[in-house]
This record gives C-alpha cells, sequence and structure tokens, in this order.
C-alpha cells in the first residue's frame, strides 16, 4: 500500500511541478537557477563520498535505538552498518543539494535532526566551516559511527545524543535565532509540527527550514499542508523529496512544486 500511494503521489508532483521558467518570484527564480541546478562537480562531493564508500563495506553490526516512526525497510534493531548506509544515508543528489543551500546561505549555526552515520553533517557543516553546527541523533551506536564518520572528513561537529523532545529544547534556546534547520528525524505528523512549532521563536527573515520526506506518509503530508498554511510562513518550495519553508516579510504567500 506505501509503494502504491508513493508511487502516485511522486506522479502527481512530476506532473505538476514545474522548472525554473514557470517561476516567477525573484527569490524563487534565483535559487534554482543558482542553487538547486547547479550540478557542477565539486571536490567535496568526491571526498564526502568516499567516505560514504566505506560505510557501504562496514560489516560491524550495531544496535538500533529507533524513537520515531521506523523505517519503511528494515525494523530490526539489530543492523549492519552497511545496511545503515544503503538504507537510511540521504543520498549523493539531496546531501549535496542540502549542501549547496548552506553554501548559499551562509547560516552561522545549523540544526541538524537525524545524524545517523553523519555523512549529512559532513556535506552541511563542509559547506560552512565557520557555522555552529548542532546534530540530534536518537541512537547511541549511530551518533558513536558518526564520530569515526566526522574523523575521517575532519570536522568537529559532535552528536547530541537523546530523544529529540528532550535535546531540541535546549539547542534552540542556546542560541539567539535560527539560521538553517535540516529535520530528518521522527517521521511523525504530531512530532513534525511540534518541532516546527518549537523553532518558530527563533526565526527570522533570512530562516530556511527543510522538512525531509514530506511524502513519507499520509500523516508527514498532513504535516506538511498544515505547515504551509502557517500565517509566519510565506514562501515554501516543494522537491518532494524535502520541503523547504522561508519567512520573508512583505513577500506574497506562495507555494511552488519544483522538479529535481
Amino acid at each position: 500500500m506505501f509503494n502504491l500511494r508513493f508511487a502516485k503521489d511522486y506522479l502527481f508532483h512530476r506532473l505538476k511541478a514545474k522548472n525554473r521558467h514557470g517561476v516567477h518570484s525573484p527569490f524563487v527564480y534565483r535559487l534554482i537557477d543558482n542553487v538547486i541546478y547547479d550540478f557542477d562537480a565539486k571536490k567535496v562531493y568526491t571526498d564526502v563520498e568516499n567516505i560514504r564508500e566505506g560505510l557501504f563495506n562496514d560489516t560491524r553490526i550495531i544496535t538500533i535505538t529507533d524513537l520515531g516512526a521506523g523505517s519503511h525497510v528494515n525494523n530490526n534493531r539489530q543492523k549492519k552498518i552497511s545496511d545503515i548506509a544503503h538504507n537510511a544515508l540521504k543520498p549523493p543528489k539531496l546531501a549535496q543539494l542540502l549542501f549547496r543551500f548552506v553554501a548559499d546561505l551562509k547560516p552561522n549555526n545549523i540544526i541538524e535532526l537525524g545524524t545517523c552515520l553523519g555523512t549529512t553533517t559532513l556535506y552541511l557543516q563542509k559547506a560552512a566551516p565557520k557555522a555552529r553546527v548542532y546534530t540530534l541523533e536518537g541512537c547511541p551506536e549511530t551518533a558513536k559511527i558518526a564520530q569515526e564518520t566526522f574523523a575521517k572528513g575532519d570536522i568537529k561537529a559532535e552528536p547530541v545524543v537523546g530523544n529529540f523532545d528532550d535535546t531540541l529544547p535546549g539547542v534552540i534556546s542556546s542560541v539567539a535565532q535560527l539560521d538553517f534547520v535540516f529535520v530528518d528525524g521522527n517521521h511523525q505528523k504530531d512530532a513534525t509540527l511540534k518541532y516546527f512549532e518549537w523553532c518558530l521563536p527563533k526565526v527570522h527573515e533570512n530562516t530556511m527550514l527543510i522538512f525531509d520526506d514530506i511524502y513519507w506518509s499520509t500523516g508527514m503530508k498532513e504535516a506538511w499542508e498544515q505547515i504551509k498554511a502557517h500565517p509566519r510562513v510565506t514562501v515554501t518550495i516543494d522537491l518532494f523529496w524535502i520541503g523547504l519553508v522561508f519567512f520573508k516579510p512583505g513577500q506574497a504567500k506562495e507555494d511552488f512544486l519544483i522538479k529535481i
């Protein structure tokens, strides 16, 4: 049932989505042209993907603590790192897109909900080397592997381990404002909306919130619709795999479906 519903959602998105030539917002057009459709190779891509390749070949077994909605692929608690790498890591195309968003935004702080094995964190930190990265992970053993990934990638990020309900409020309170937030964990409607609401007091006109897997389930689709409808949200960009949220005072409220 999941595969059929997901395939229908994907087909609908492909039929409705536009490219940059169908967009009349200068802000969104520039983001599409300069960032989303920037397909030039970058050295950092090779560096991080070489580390990912090592994870693909890591046969160690760890015990997973899953505090969210689980997996559509494998819900066993004992998993090989190689299997996690194949099934749970953000694919290169999307991880590299996140890198470009951060490099373009130049945030002072980055919050990532869902460290996993750490390859996306590498992309985020390397896109803004001077930014403070807070990466939150619910599973202690996964976080340990992520720390190995960070050492290989020569970044100093350290996972904040625990339930997001316990760790996220403290991280948000520790910063003056939120610049870039990537929500990639606990794919449940109520949790997603709760994290969004917690972020609102600290967002500003240049904040970028990104929600992963907005079509992952009926609940996630409903959460995405509620986020789009929020009165403080002015611009959203639906890339199917992820959804971008912006808060631009004075800009007409618009929702865009864009092909990638």
